[in-house]
């Protein structure tokens, strides 16, 4: 019915198309591992079911709120509406301080208590994350 030539650009279309699906579906695949989603408290109070994957977490520092211990920091994080409370072990960025903007990247323990494992205040004093802002003017 089809002649080679024919035969073989259907063949050689196809393996294309096949090999394209695959390289997306691996490459989404991958981004899908890699995403973390920024959320502010009053939006993990909220929410009703508490995830095990990696968030982050922005507000403002809360007055009086900081403690160090030896190695390890605890502070809260407020949006003005609610706060968390987050453990955080390891350097802190030269810009952290109490009532400025901070993302706390880390695992959520329940809704009053966040885990962080990277700190991001790397900007200076009045800069704000967007998320951050947009979740304060929302509340």
């Amino acid at each position: 019915m089809f002649g080679r030539k024919v035969k073989l650009r259907i063949l050689f279309i196809s393996l294309a198309f096949i090999t394209l699906i695959l390289t997306i579906f691996l490459i989404l695949k991958s981004l899908e591992e890699n995403v973390v989603y920024f959320q502010s408290p009053s939006e993990i109070r909220e929410t009703t079911e508490l995830s095990k994957k990696k968030i982050r977490i922005g507000g403002m520092v809360k007055k009086n709120s900081i403690s160090m211990n030896t190695n390890q920091v605890n502070f809260i994080i407020t949006d003005f509406k609610n706060e968390i409370n987050v453990s955080y072990m390891g350097v802190l960025p030269n810009l952290f301080e109490e009532e400025k903007g901070v993302v706390a990247e880390g695992y959520l323990k329940d809704r009053n208590f966040f885990s962080a494992t990277k700190i991001l205040a790397k900007h200076d004093e009045n800069y704000m994350p967007p998320e951050v802002k947009e979740a304060l003017k929302e509340k």
